[in-house]
């Protein structure tokens, strides 16, 4: 890292997400200046209100680019576009963005990124190990029942910790420039593998359930949720999940020079922190 760069504030959007509270844990444990964007934050940041925009981007060099809801909801290029445009001209000269693969929409912001006249680095991840223990599916694993509109179609569960670690590396070091990483974990599994694997971790029975899409739809709308996040789900199960991505992504071992971590490793290290104990809340 130049010391330019060093002197310069990198600014994590999503400070307290998955992705996120781990980058900026590791740029606080390394001495780098860095400054959580949430809407939380005592200098909060909100995708919805431009208004907060220009306020955590004063001094910041690099910004670490994570979207939400995703990438692939109406108005995310135009909204990342607009974002992109003033960290420029506020000076950033480093942008490292989270995108989704396998998901043709984030394309669009992807090129809008890599044509924005600075240093870029694009995430390309596949579906989260940690939605397994962190929220989204949190719940299900405890309750013993995992329902999913997903059959028989392996995916290559890629670990949190390793998007935040390529993360850094991206936005603190040279290299990196120029570089589309997809980044995966290093073998496929199927949701019930994968529900079987945490299964086997924390010595319960947990079950995996498929279900028709129309059927898990109607479930979420029965239970309150947004139309625009079931709209989002059923993409991400239907579409995404329609097998172009069964198969791995070399990105992890090309950014640090080492293999992914697997999957059984994440089941059985978050076994061992009692997140799945069950009586557990979330």
């Amino acid at each position: 890292m130049t010391k330019e760069r060093e002197r310069k504030t990198v600014l994590v959007l999503g400070g307290t997400g998955k992705t996120g509270r781990r980058i900026v844990e590791r740029l606080q444990g390394s001495g780098v200046p860095v400054r959580a964007g949430s809407r939380s934050a005592a200098e909060p940041f909100d995708w919805a209100d431009r208004a907060t925009w220009a306020p955590v981007l004063q001094g910041v060099g690099s910004v670490y680019v994570s979207y939400y809801p995703d990438l692939a909801v109406p108005g995310a290029p135009e909204t990342v576009g607009a974002f992109t445009e003033l960290a420029v001209t506020s000076g950033v000269s480093r942008l490292v963005l989270l995108s989704g693969r396998g998901e043709d929409e984030a394309g669009a912001s992807e090129r809008l990124v890599q044509s924005a006249g600075v240093e870029w680095t694009i995430l390309r991840s596949s579906w989260f190990s940690q939605n397994f223990s962190e929220d989204y599916l949190l719940e299900p694993v405890l309750g013993g029942e995992v329902v999913l509109p997903v059959g028989n179609v392996p995916e290559p569960f890629v670990d949190v910790d390793d998007i935040a670690e390529v993360a850094v590396a991206a936005l603190t070091e040279d290299g990196h420039a120029g570089q589309v990483y997809e980044l995966t974990g290093p073998r496929l599994l199927t949701f019930a593998e994968a529900i079987a694997e945490i299964s086997t971790a924390t010595g319960r029975r947990i079950d995996f359930v498929q279900v028709p899409p129309d059927d898990y739809a109607a479930a979420l709308t029965a239970e309150g949720t947004p139309p625009g996040v079931v709209e989002l789900l059923m993409y991400l199960f239907t579409t995404v999940l329609d097998g172009r991505n069964s198969h791995l992504g070399d990105g992890v071992q090309r950014a640090l020079g080492r293999p992914p971590r697997d999957f059984a490793d994440y089941a059985t290290d978050t076994a061992a922190t009692g997140v799945w104990d069950k009586g557990q809340t979330s």
